[in-house]
């Protein structure tokens, strides 16, 4: 399992991301919305802002403080570099 730094000492598995997308739009709200609902909101910011909200495969959205495209770089440079394995 390949696991990428977002901030914090928190990380996530680069195979269950799906989607990292800025938190500003209205649907994306409305997902976060109905996660925190569901119970599948996790909130990763430790009281910063958020920069970006994770969909994983399982149905969980996770709140970054990366941006959407610091998250890919991270992405990236695990999959080049092998990432953490565990």
């Amino acid at each position: 399992m390949k696991l990428i730094p977002i901030g914090f000492g928190s990380y996530i598995s680069l195979a269950r991301l799906v989607a990292a997308v800025d938190p500003d739009s209205n649907p994306i709200k409305r997902v976060v919305s109905q996660a925190k609902d569901d119970g599948k909101l996790v909130d990763a910011t430790y009281g910063r802002k958020t920069e970006a909200v994770l969909i994983m495969d399982n149905g969980a959205v996770i709140l970054c403080p990366l941006t959407p495209e610091e998250v890919a770089a991270r992405a990236s440079s695990g999959e080049k570099e092998g990432g953490h394995e565990s």
